[in-house]
């Protein structure tokens, strides 16, 4: 019988809990003044009231919610992961399921948010099962598409850990296609990356099987 370890969300904090109590660098201050400065001619242009008590500071606090919805561009580098050697020849499915995520879009700048199951089949080496979800978070704390944020986190497992293989399934509701546009509320985008040994039905299978998904896929 496969073993394979499916786990839900971790309880450690995700990085954006952690930025949102740091105290903005000084470069960081700079950025903030002039981001609230563009937003605040927005809220002219749209001929809004800005002596409005709900509108007072409202500059300042967008500029400080991109800084931290953006955080993945200000590191400038991919997180560093910590792996183990697989001392136990451990070769059966290591998944995460029901990752919550916020991200971006692209687009027009509105959020999409939604869960990512992601698993791997280890080779010589495993990763802290923390590592998972900050993967996901970096790549999600910029202005995103959902098809290429499912395409970034499997590359990361694949080139960081060479596993015998990875899939990440991103399951997600978009504000853009909810808030305007076709205006159809609850629609939900899902996106998949496969990688080695996962292009095999029966492998692809077992992890469709732990998400309960085999009748619809």
């Amino acid at each position: 019988m496969s073993k394979t370890l499916v786990l839900g969300p971790q309880p450690e904090p995700s990085i954006a809990d952690r930025d949102s109590n740091l105290i903005p660098t000084g470069e960081e201050q700079k950025r903030m003044v002039h981001i609230a400065e563009h937003v605040g001619a927005i809220l002219d242009l749209l001929q809004l009231d800005r002596k409005d008590p709900n509108l007072t500071g409202t500059p300042e606090r967008v500029a400080k919610m991109y800084l931290e919805m953006f955080h993945g561009l200000v590191e400038g580098a991919e997180p560093t992961i910590t792996t183990f050697p697989n001392e136990e020849n451990y070769q059966s499915m290591v998944m995460e399921r029901d990752i919550p995520f916020y991200s971006m879009c692209a687009h027009h700048l509105v959020p999409f948010y939604g869960h990512a199951h992601i698993a791997y089949i280890p080779n010589r080496r495993i990763v802290g099962l923390s590592k998972l979800p900050r993967i996901l978070e970096f790549y999600a704390k910029r202005p995103q598409i959902q098809e290429r944020l499912t395409e970034q986190v499997a590359d990361y497992l694949a080139n960081q850990l060479q596993p015998l293989g990875a899939m990440v399934v991103i399951e997600a509701r978009h504000l853009c296609v909810e808030m305007r546009g076709v205006k159809k509320a609850g629609a939900l985008t899902i996106t998949s990356a496969i990688r080695g040994c996962f292009e095999d039905r029966k492998v692809r299978g077992e992890f469709l099987h732990f998400l309960g998904r085999t009748k619809e896929w």
